[in-house]
């Protein structure tokens, strides 16, 4: 290989190291800022630092949103402040069209926010979308009511995400015997899919490990013919 052409290859191998390094941290960046903005949008603007103070004060909406939700969050612990909350969601239920969406949204955030919920709590290994393919799946819960009532046997909700947005995919009731729960964590189950497989978790302690591979073996001498 000539000077030259190693030149190009250790540019093009410093180029993508370099790549790397600056594409994650700038969607992180992106993103934090994306949400900063979207929380510093629901701030009015007499509640901003220049109507209070005179003077802009970087971040102070995006505070005052983090104050506000964890003041909700305390009164909400407490009686009184149930008590209000309930009086707040009767309100909302007699409104038809705000009444589907508020309870729609509460059921959702309730279910995959909630400390003691079950959503996203497993990873879960599945045959999708046909047998012998297989996914990685997230334990959602159970059926209940009417459906549980079809369903013969005891079946899991899973939720399959799609790679490389994890936040669509496909809901399906697995029977219990085909559901395969992992060892492996959430988190560690979510960069897998989002990283198409290439970021691969770590082995877990305990975990089964895969059968090994069965050595080649060496063909067979032909037999000797016989002499006529």
């Amino acid at each position: 290989m000539s000077g030259r052409r190693r030149s190009v290859v250790k540019i093009k191998k410093y180029f993508i190291t370099g790549l790397l390094v600056w594409v994650p941290l700038a969607i992180t960046i992106w993103v934090i800022s994306l949400l900063v903005a979207t929380l510093e949008g629901f701030v009015p603007g007499f509640l901003s630092s220049e109507s209070l103070f005179g003077i802009g004060i970087p971040g102070f909406r995006f505070l005052l949103v983090i104050a506000v939700v964890l003041l909700t969050g305390v009164l909400a612990a407490n009686l009184l402040g149930r008590s209000l909350l309930e009086q707040w969601e009767r309100l909302l239920g007699r409104i038809p069209l705000v009444r589907s969406i508020y309870n729609s949204v509460k059921q959702v955030s309730d279910t995959v926010l909630a400390p003691n919920g079950l959503a996203f709590r497993q990873a879960v290994l599945i045959q999708y979308p046909r047998a012998g393919s297989w996914t990685i799946a997230f334990l959602t819960g159970a059926p209940s009511g009417e459906v549980a009532s079809y369903l013969p046997g005891e079946h899991l909700s899973v939720y399959v995400p799609t790679t490389p947005n994890p936040t669509s995919g496909f809901f399906l009731m697995m029977p219990r015997d085909q559901v395969v729960e992992l060892q492996m964590t959430v988190d560690a189950a979510l960069k897998y899919i989002v990283s198409m497989g290439v970021v691969a978790p770590p082995p877990q302690p305990g975990a089964p490990q895969p059968p090994d591979s069965p050595e080649p073996t060496a063909p067979a001498a032909p037999a000797p013919r016989a002499e006529p």
